[in-house]
């Protein structure tokens, strides 16, 4: 059983015996293998050219640029014309999503990242997940049809507790 004590100088110790310290060391040795072989297949990537290394002005850029399409095809030199014409669709659809109004399909950005020698990754920023907020005791949700129509409900909802009502209001 561990036992927690202080220094002299009044820092936090925790003394282990042997066996539990040997029990936190154990699997250390294979965590340090995998990632000395993770790290060497990431050097073997960079020297290969297939992992790309960003300078911190270009990083910033990146972070900078309206989409990660927009900064990827100006890194590359790619113009977006050649781009549409090399991943089988529209130029305007290209400036579309380069400046964020369309998403593309899956299909669409896998080859486009094919094309500029990226990961589909490096197209696409994860977005922030917005939480509902509570809502107050006794307030009631408008439904989202009549919220849009700027209608209110004007009858009542079906529910368990009226078998006699069978249809639900869809405004």
């Amino acid at each position: 059983m561990p036992v927690m004590t202080k220094t002299p100088l009044g820092d936090d110790i925790v003394i282990l015996s042997r066996a539990e310290y040997d029990a936190l060391t154990l699997g250390r040795g294979d965590e340090d293998a995998a990632d000395a072989a993770q790290a060497n297949s990431i050097l073997a990537d960079i020297e290969s050219g297939t992992e790309t290394l960003l300078t911190r002005e270009q990083a910033s850029e990146l972070l900078n640029a309206k989409t990660p399409l927009s900064f990827w095809r100006r890194h590359r030199g790619v113009t977006q014309e050649a781009l549409s014409k090399s991943v089988g669709v529209a130029q305007g659809f290209i400036s579309e999503i380069e400046n964020g109004t369309k998403t593309g399909d899956v299909q669409t950005l896998a080859a486009i990242a094919k094309a500029l020698s990226i990961s589909l990754d490096d197209l696409v920023i994860a977005k922030p997940v917005k939480f509902a907020k509570k809502r107050r005791a006794g307030k009631r949700r408008t439904p989202l049809i009549a919220a849009a129509t700027g209608q209110s409900r004007t009858r009542p909802r079906a529910t368990k507790r009226s078998p006699k009502t069978t249809s639900v209001s869809t405004c």
